[in-house]
This record gives C-alpha cells, sequence and structure tokens, in this order.
C-alpha cells in the first residue's frame, strides 16, 4: 500500500454536498505521515462541501487492489507546508499554489476501510 500512496497519481475524493449526496471526483494528491493532501481551487464543489461538512472518503483507482480511507478534512487558504509544495511539484511538477484563489486539503486518515486485495 505504501507504494500506492507515493506512486499513484489520481484518488478519488467523495464530498458531501448539502442534500448529503455524494460528489465525487479524481484529484492529485500526495501522502505524508498518515495525511493526505490534495490541491484545488478554493471555489470549487469539494471545497465548498468540506467547508459545510468536513467528511470525506479516499479511494485509489485499481479495483484489484483497493485502498479506501476516512476523514475529516480542512482547508489552508495559505501558509502552505512547504514539504507538501516540495512533493508535488516532484510528484506532478506542478506548484500547487499556482494560479487565483489555490487552497489545500488536508485529510488525516481516521480509519482505513480497505487496503488489500479486492474481496
Amino acid at each position: 500500500m505504501t507504494s500506492r500512496l507515493v506512486h499513484d497519481r489520481n484518488v478519488w475524493l467523495c464530498t458531501l454536498r448539502p442534500d448529503g449526496s455524494p460528489h465525487v471526483t479524481p484529484v492529485w494528491f500526495v501522502h505524508t505521515d498518515g495525511t493526505w493532501w490534495i490541491g484545488s481551487e478554493g471555489r470549487s464543489v469539494k471545497i465548498r462541501n468540506v467547508t459545510a461538512d468536513p467528511r470525506v472518503s479516499l479511494a485509489l483507482e485499481d479495483g484489484d487492489a483497493p485502498v479506501v480511507a476516512e476523514g475529516l478534512a480542512r482547508v489552508h487558504r495559505s501558509d502552505f507546508p512547504q514539504p507538501v509544495v516540495t512533493a508535488f511539484a516532484a510528484k506532478y511538477d506542478w506548484d500547487v499554489r499556482a494560479g487565483q484563489d489555490r487552497v489545500l486539503l488536508e485529510v488525516p486518515v481516521r480509519r482505513w476501510l480497505l487496503a488489500g486485495p479486492a474481496q
């Protein structure tokens, strides 16, 4: 699992709309010390959703070896941690701070739901 958290390029992020229905989207991520980090535009649906309800689920794309986690998202609107900025640059050749109204989602893993072969 650890290798996938380093090398996989996308994770599916599931947030909750105000009516309780799910909103699922693939996003770029880095994972460090039990925490998922996701860059986003600050006015996106996912950011509006987690601002209202921080509960999220995350799932790596490979259904044969699922990795699924839950956590509570926190939005960073400034002071992005330099190690996270550096990790995004190394993984995607992307400055996660670039652009207007950029934010970072911090999602510490509260619970791993799946981490291994499909059942």
